[in-house]
């Protein structure tokens, strides 16, 4: 899944339909506040205008310290997954029971170095778990090793479970997070830089 971070900001409704013309299961979306994490990124009207624009999966990350003061915001703006960091400063049981009811499939994120403990307070209350494999903030980081130990750890207790990986994946690092159990691979730079998406986005599924 191509994470919209990495796109050329001033043409994303075109970085948009070239992710959809590459077959892409869906678009990845980094909401940052500025305070969870040291960088600014989009708000909900970018998420508005990728429903407008192509009819792909939008998967919202909000890497913010209150995502139940916006959780509305990104659910009105289109958002068909939303993803709440379990660091987030509100009442992650809560926030995601509430993206629930609103018909929105609930994700929960953990950072490199937060054990899967903290998502096992939570269990049965997400559809999808996030495992990072860079610390939240910037693009175009290296691959954290140590992470893939956390995702074999959740696929042995979640056989059945979307668990995603986003951080410095590209096609070597796709293939160990696809052996350690992970289903959904979210890349940037990666994809973006490619000259040729669709071959890319072929060789992470082979994985």
């Amino acid at each position: 899944m191509p994470s919209l971070l990495a796109s050329d900001k001033g043409h994303m409704a075109d970085e948009c339909r070239r992710c959809a013309l590459a077959g892409a299961d869906g678009i990845h979306i980094d909401i940052m506040d500025g305070h969870f994490v040291p960088n600014l990124s989009m708000g909900p009207e970018f998420v508005s205008m990728t429903r407008d624009t192509v009819s792909l999966h939008r998967s919202v990350h909000l890497m913010v310290t209150r995502p139940d003061l916006l959780a509305e915001l990104f659910i009105d703006a289109g958002s068909d997954t939303l993803l709440l960091q379990v660091e987030s400063d509100c009442d992650i049981s809560a926030t995601l029971a509430h993206i629930r009811r609103q018909g929105i499939r609930p994700g929960l994120v953990l950072n490199p170095d937060t054990p899967l403990g903290a998502a096992e307070e939570h269990e049965g209350e997400f559809d999808e778990l996030l495992c990072m494999t860079v610390h939240p903030g910037f693009g175009g980081q290296a691959f954290l090793p140590h992470v893939l130990d956390k995702i074999r750890q959740a696929r042995a207790k979640w056989p059945t479970l979307d668990i995603s990986v986003d951080g410095g994946i590209d096609g070597d690092t796709a293939a160990r997070c696809s052996d350690a159990g992970a289903s959904t691979l979210i890349s940037g730079t990666f994809l973006f830089s490619a000259t040729d998406m669709v071959g890319m986005i072929h060789e992470m599924r082979s994985r």
